[in-house]
């Protein structure tokens, strides 16, 4: 075992002996950033929205045309939504009392909210500044 360990050893040393120092070419760094920007953009996930445009359009059309569809199959000249909707909508809320608070709270939370979400959106662009 010893004797084997001597021999790759002495190999090891002739081929150290034979071998000669290399070093890198004179744009080795520039060439590997190179590279490692590359991957690092390949990385970078790209904004893509939750709904698509061609999803937009066609709810749109889709209003559009149930809009169209409600105008153009009855008489819009007799319909009495006052007549036949108010009176029973004004009945069934009749019996609920809002108190101002809650009315002032519901006004004031989501102006609230809004100024929230603006200061945490720029407090993450300057933390994550890409």
């Amino acid at each position: 075992m010893k004797e084997s360990d001597k021999n790759i050893e002495n190999l090891i040393e002739k081929m150290m002996a034979e071998s000669s120092l290399e070093s890198p070419s004179i744009d080795f760094t520039s060439k590997i950033m190179s590279q490692v920007l590359i991957v690092e953009k390949s990385k970078i996930k790209t904004y893509k929205p939750l709904i698509s445009k061609q999803t937009w359009i066609l709810i749109i059309g889709a209003l559009v045309a149930l809009t169209v569809y409600a105008i153009a199959s009855g008489n819009t000249t007799d319909l009495k939504i006052n007549e036949l909707y108010v009176e029973k909508v004004s009945d069934l809320f009749s019996g609920i009392h809002i108190s101002t608070n809650i009315i002032y709270a519901f006004l004031v939370v989501p102006f609230m909210l809004l100024i929230q979400i603006g200061v945490l959106k720029n407090y993450f662009n300057k933390k994550y500044q890409l």
